[in-house]
């Protein structure tokens, strides 16, 4: 066994001697120390492979494709519009299905527009005049229908009137009627097909049911007794964020439907199943709020036998639909299991029996013995960061990634060696060691040819390394750590001095260049 061994495994069993005699006479200390040995076993068992499954790989990566269609018909019969029947391609906007979608409520219907003079809205502040001169020829209204004629029309006697326009005539002047004109929409029903699938897993699946019976979506509605039929009645939807269809119906409004998938593919892919919920994305101000409700303006263009161009204009208010997905799946995969069962080694490390940790004085002699990474552990109670750090530096695809942030390599100018080998003080020589070195004490360790211990002769490495600080009671007797430098050459004008410097060690060679 060499020197180093040897010291380590003396170490280790002076420790668990010392610890021994504390413990047996403080038993209040030892029944803290069993209860945070539980405590981090229950965290490590419990909360990280049960709870947030640290045995899994995911992926957050979901693709996902949704497709949605709007089916009921409604009949209304008004002054602008007449009787008319409302169907799908009448109140469903965009017509194509798509992740957001539009469904008419109410509206205010101008009819019959036609592009030529008229008086503007008295209700446009920028259009209101006095004389002919406060109507600019050319000039546009702002937040109006037009563009200025030059002329101001007034009404009778009365000395203020609007700008005369040419637009679109007559211009919409209309209020928001007092009821919805489609109230009976909330007995329409929303069709949601959802494809997923996670690329990393090669997983999909759909929220429809795979059945070959075709009246299966004609006559199902969505509920906890039918999770995978996509069949959403309109007013149920509303009622289940919070609101009444007939209110946001006057107005309108945005609603979020919400898809998630949560999949734990261990399990048998029945077990993947989509969770749906319903929110009102927009701000649910007062009725006369003029933040309140969701509307836009569309128009419907036509000719005469004339060939003279018409329009209708439509204000439409109505409930926008934004249906939103999302999930994660997981899978066993033995790197992040070995990662959380190395993080839960390095809690438990600060936390060894004594027994054990004779046990590991043995294991880190051996260990050092074998390769030098190993040599990044100096003390038992830091055997859990060893494995850890083993896993991430060698075993995982992107190690090279941890290595660089972990290592730092400086490598010292040749001047600096040079002039520490000329001046042979030990200031200059210091320099030359590296940063952060200065005020170290420095200790002399020379290869010898004699036993020690029974052990055999080991030649002296020359390096800076970091004694190992000693885990419990024993701990006391060596405050702090101390960096203990072994004596190494002054580089030759053909060689400059490299040193590796780590959280745990500086390890400093001469290099020929």
């Amino acid at each position: 066994m060499g020197q180093a061994g040897c010291k380590g495994l003396s170490q280790s069993l002076l420790d668990y001697k010392t610890e021994k005699y504390v413990i047996a006479k403080n038993k209040k200390v030892g029944l803290l120390y069993r209860l945070l040995q539980v405590s981090i076993l229950t965290y490590l068992v419990v909360w990280v492979f049960l709870v947030k499954k640290g045995y899994q790989d995911t992926d957050t990566s979901l693709q996902s494709s949704i497709i949605t269609k709007v089916k009921g018909v409604t009949f209304t019969n008004t002054s602008e519009l007449g009787e008319r029947l409302w169907d799908v391609a009448d109140y469903v906007i965009p017509p194509q299905g798509e992740n957001v979608f539009f469904v008419v409520t109410n509206l205010i219907v101008t009819p019959n527009q036609q592009q030529k003079t008229c008086a503007e809205s008295e209700s446009i502040p920028d259009a209101l005049c006095y004389r002919d001169s406060d109507c600019l020829p050319g000039e546009p209204v702002v937040a109006g229908n037009g563009v200025r004629t030059g002329r101001c029309l007034r009404v009778g006697n009365m000395q203020r009137g609007t700008c005369e326009i040419f637009a679109w005539c007559p211009v919409e002047t209309k209020s928001r009627p007092a009821k919805p004109l489609l109230g009976k929409a909330e007995d329409f029903t929303i069709y949601i097909k959802n494809f997923i699938r996670f690329p990393k897993f090669n997983f999909s699946k759909t929220n429809v049911l795979d059945t070959k019976d075709k009246a299966f979506l004609k006559s199902c509605h969505f509920g906890p007794e039918n999770p995978y039929c996509p069949i959403f009645r309109l007013g149920s939807v509303v009622s289940w964020t919070g609101s009444n269809f007939q209110e946001i119906a006057l107005q309108g409004g945005v609603i979020g439907i919400q898809i998630e998938w949560d999949c734990d593919l261990d399990k048998a892919p029945s077990e993947c199943n989509p969770r749906y919920s319903f929110s009102r994305l927009d701000n649910k101000f007062s009725e006369n709020s003029i933040s309140s409700g969701y509307n836009f303006r569309f128009a419907k263009y036509y000719r005469d036998g004339a060939g003279v161009e018409f329009r209708t204009l439509m204000k439409a208010y109505g409930i926008r639909f934004d249906v939103m997905v999302n999930g994660k799946a997981g899978k066993f995969n033995i790197i992040p299991t070995i990662i959380n069962i190395g993080s839960g080694v390095a809690l438990m490390g600060a936390e060894t029996p004594p027994p054990l940790r004779a046990a590991a004085g043995v294991a880190l002699w051996w260990t050092r013995r074998v390769c030098a990474p190993c040599a990044l552990v100096r003390s038992p109670c830091e055997q859990g960061a060893f494995f850890c750090d083993l896993v991430l530096i060698y075993l995982i695809k992107k190690s090279h990634f941890y290595r660089d942030k972990k290592y730092e390599e400086v490598s010292i100018l040749r001047v600096l060696a040079e002039s520490s080998q000329q001046d042979g003080t030990p200031e200059a020589e210091e320099a030359a060691a590296g940063p952060g070195l200065a005020e170290q004490p420095e200790a002399q360790h020379g290869g010898g040819s004699q036993k020690e211990n029974g052990c055999p002769p080991v030649a002296a490495e020359p390096r800076y390394s970091l004694r190992g600080v000693a885990c419990g009671p024993a701990a006391s007797a060596s405050p702090g750590s101390l960096l203990e430098r072994q004596s190494l050459p002054p580089p030759s004008s053909s060689e400059i001095r490299t040193c590796v410097s780590t959280r745990l060690r500086v390890i400093c060679t001469n290099v020929h260049v």
